[in-house]
């Protein structure tokens, strides 16, 4: 159960309706999903993460499957279990395969056993390893 209201179009601002419309537009859907919903308990909360979402979202270096992947695998780790819902569905609809979908959860398994082990252990960063100014 959410810890707050879902604001439904009909009884939201005009300048949360404006978010929604334009999250209904950028994405062609009919309603805004939950997340929205719920963020729209404070309008510039919701524009704010709209507007970040769109921009980091948006066609780059990383195309859309690869960035949804990313964010799929940030769910994960978080726990977040509307996220990963949201995520999965969002990187079939961008293109993603089941045999992929199969695969990216094998690495994100492994990734978190070999974390596990390598935080458990404490293992020394490599001298080849470091990146940037670090020594």
């Amino acid at each position: 159960m959410s810890t707050v209201k879902l604001i439904q179009y009909e009884e939201a601002s005009a300048e949360v309706r404006a978010v929604f419309d334009d999250i209904k537009k950028t994405r062609n859907v009919e309603d805004v999903n939950n997340f929205w919903k719920a963020l729209a308990n404070h309008p510039d909360t919701l524009k704010r993460t709209w507007q970040t979402l769109k921009e980091v979202m948006q066609p780059g270096e990383l195309d859309a499957l690869t960035k949804e992947l990313i964010y799929l695998a940030v769910s994960i780790a978080n726990k977040c279990n509307y996220c990963v819902h949201s995520h999965t569905a969002s990187a079939f609809k961008k293109g993603m395969s089941a045999a992929q979908y199969q695969e990216f959860l094998a690495v994100v398994g492994m990734a978190h056993e070999t974390n596990g082990l390598a935080i458990a252990m404490d293992v020394p960063i490599d001298a080849q390893f470091l990146v940037g100014d670090e020594e």
